[in-house]
């Protein structure tokens, strides 16, 4: 069984079983979170969510992303600015699909 969620302001294409990476949720580590915005369920779209369908899955950790590097400059002005960023996010575990 196969569905779209939305979740961060992002839709994500599931199956069970699947891991995934999202943005950062405020659930602790081994608790269950239910996604109710289910977009699509087996190729039955809804309008613009199927009723009563959602998406089960089980938080696996929270973590921080690799580091990337911000550089601003302006040629001839002797600007530079160097930033770095972690992006947070939560590692999902897809357990359960419920149409």
């Amino acid at each position: 069984m196969k569905a779209i969620f939305v979740t961060g302001g992002k839709q994500y294409y599931v199956s069970e079983g699947d891991v995934l990476y999202v943005e950062k949720l405020e659930a602790e580590a081994g608790k269950e979170v239910e996604f109710d915005t289910v977009m699509m369920v087996d190729g039955k779209a809804g309008t613009p969510y199927v009723k009563g369908a959602k998406v089960v899955c089980n938080v696996e950790k929270h973590g921080k992303q690799k580091k990337i590097v911000v550089f601003k400059y302006n040629p001839k002005k002797k600007y530079r600015k160097t930033q770095g960023h972690r992006q947070p996010y939560t590692k999902l575990v897809v357990t359960k699909i419920v149409k």
